[in-house]
């Protein structure tokens, strides 16, 4: 996935974990990574490292499996 890519999808993300109700006991881990990842986003794109990159991938993870986890919570 090319940075643009990443970048694109962790606002989707972003906008995603947004959305997890307070009164769920996801929503506190949720806060965290999206904090994370917006200020990962909000910093060029050229000036990534080869780390930031890592911790854009670990964040695009575990928010994206944080979601999921949400998501199995409203439904069951």
């Amino acid at each position: 996935m090319t940075d643009p890519e990443r970048i694109k999808y962790a606002n989707l993300l972003v906008s995603r974990l947004e959305r997890i109700s307070q009164d769920s006991i996801w929503a506190h881990r949720c806060s965290g990574i999206r904090g994370s990842l917006l200020n990962l986003i909000n910093s060029p794109v050229n000036d990534f490292s080869s780390t930031d990159r890592i911790l854009l991938d670990e964040l695009l993870l575990n928010g994206s499996q944080l979601l999921e986890q949400a998501c199995m919570e409203m439904i069951s």
